[in-house]
């Protein structure tokens, strides 16, 4: 919680005006101060700028150059002053002081742009005609318009300041997982609280089968951080891949300290995912270091991710291998490779041919999307008819095919690939005899 008095209460003691600058336009009153003079700031004032700077983690020093531009946009207002006006704020001597660039010439017609020899020689002895020197102009009272012009200003700077901090913290931490807790709904968005801001977790980042329940802690990724005439804007997802990754390196030591990498990961958010993991030492097991002592580690990442199922399998440099493993737990009899077209012809016994297809056809769509390669599937039995029928292999169809979607799966590629060329289907066709003559 915020003291709000922290930053509710600001007394800018401005030439013999009180700005009381709040949160909001109620708190903000103005008192009228004579006698007083624009050369003294006490120590109130710093005190309100450093408890501001303590709140708001606004450095000192932008809080001091808001109130610098905002006395000189009051004083170009009040005064119609053209020239070149500075203010200088001290935060060690407790003063301010409005200078003014002044063209010295032999009769003033604008006294704000112009100063005689006399005068500026009273500065700067070795002042000449045609030179321009820096006056103080300091007003001995501003005026009521002139402290509401800059209170107002001073507010705004505040905010733009403090906008641009977020934007540039949360820029920063793009791609990072991030725990929130659920805020509200606003139609199909879910808003979420970070901390300093208010994230939007929008319908296409949202898991259907996750409920949003006020007041949940939830981990979510971050997204991407946009700019918005209110302010930064998080935008967080539930659904990217990536945050699986990141879970996995938030619960397994050896991932983030890269004994254990995660090579690809496919996702379908809310039923399953898929990661491919190696190992870069070979004391250690990839998947072992995953699932942990019991499962714990894994079932942490499910826990968070309310029961989506996660399989985890080894990836291997070797395709055939890799898309083996990938199609567990179902446990392919070959699989045929062509590197050209990166489609992989898949046999299965009859009965592990519902294990790989999965429950519509979703384990081998994220074999696919993981490997990067487009499987095709096909039972035993199938190609022992096509041979015993003495029908070629390409007429033989598949029971499944999945092709990797390079739009949902990380680090997985992979595109539509063109039809099987004669090599892959020589090598079907081979295969096809193979098993025939196996079962006769």
């Amino acid at each position: 919680m915020q003291n709000p008095r922290a930053f509710a209460i600001l007394n800018l003691k401005l030439i013999g005006v009180t700005v009381r600058v709040g949160m909001t336009p109620t708190l903000f009153s103005l008192r009228r101060r004579t006698g007083r003079s624009l050369k003294i700031m006490n120590s109130d004032f710093l005190d309100a700028l450093r408890q501001i700077e303590k709140e708001k983690e606004i450095p000192l020093e932008v809080l001091l150059s808001t109130i610098e531009s905002a006395l000189e946009t009051a004083y170009k207002k009040n005064y119609q002053a053209t020239g070149d006006v500075h203010v200088r704020v001290s935060s060690s001597k407790g003063g301010f002081h409005v200078f003014c660039e002044k063209e010295v010439v032999e009769t003033v017609r604008n006294s704000h742009t112009e100063i005689s020899l006399e005068e500026a020689r009273k500065h700067d002895p070795d002042a000449q005609i045609g030179d321009v020197i820096e006056v103080e102009v300091t007003p001995e009272d501003f005026g009521r318009i002139a402290a509401q012009t800059a209170k107002q200003v001073v507010v705004q700077r505040i905010r733009e300041a403090e906008r641009e901090q977020v934007y540039e913290e949360f820029g920063d931490r793009v791609g990072e997982v991030l725990t929130c807790t659920v805020q509200r709904r606003e139609g199909r968005n879910v808003f979420v609280n970070l901390g300093k801001v208010e994230a939007i977790l929008p319908p296409a980042e949202q898991v259907p089968t996750e409920p949003y329940r006020f007041n949940d802690r939830l981990k979510v990724y971050v997204l991407e951080v946009r700019r918005t005439p209110k302010g930064p804007q998080v935008v967080v997802s539930r659904t990217h891949p990536s945050l699986i990754r990141r879970l996995f390196e938030l619960e397994v030591p050896e991932i983030a300290e890269g004994v254990v990498t995660i090579k690809s990961v496919a996702r379908e958010p809310g039923a399953r995912t898929k990661v491919a993991v190696h190992s870069n030492d070979e004391k250690v097991d990839a998947m072992g270091a995953c699932v942990g002592h019991r499962g714990t580690r894994v079932q942490s990442v499910v826990n968070e991710l309310y029961g989506e199922k996660i399989d985890i399998v080894r990836w291997n440099e070797k395709i055939e291998k890799f898309i083996a493993e990938a199609l567990s737990p179902a446990k392919p009899t070959s699989v045929t490779c062509d590197e050209e077209t990166k489609t992989a012809l898949v046999v299965v016994p009859d009965n592990q041919l519902s294990l790989a297809i999965g429950k519509a056809g979703q384990n081998v769509r994220l074999a696919a999307r993981v490997t990067g390669w487009r499987i095709d599937i096909r039972s035993e039995s199938q190609l022992a008819s096509a041979a015993a029928e003495g029908t070629s292999a390409e007429s033989v169809e598949p029971a499944a095919v999945a092709v990797p979607d390079p739009m949902r799966a990380e680090d997985g590629g992979g595109v539509e690939t063109e039809p099987e060329s004669e090599s892959f289907a020589e090598s079907v066709r081979n295969l096809a005899e193979e098993t025939a003559s196996d079962q006769v």
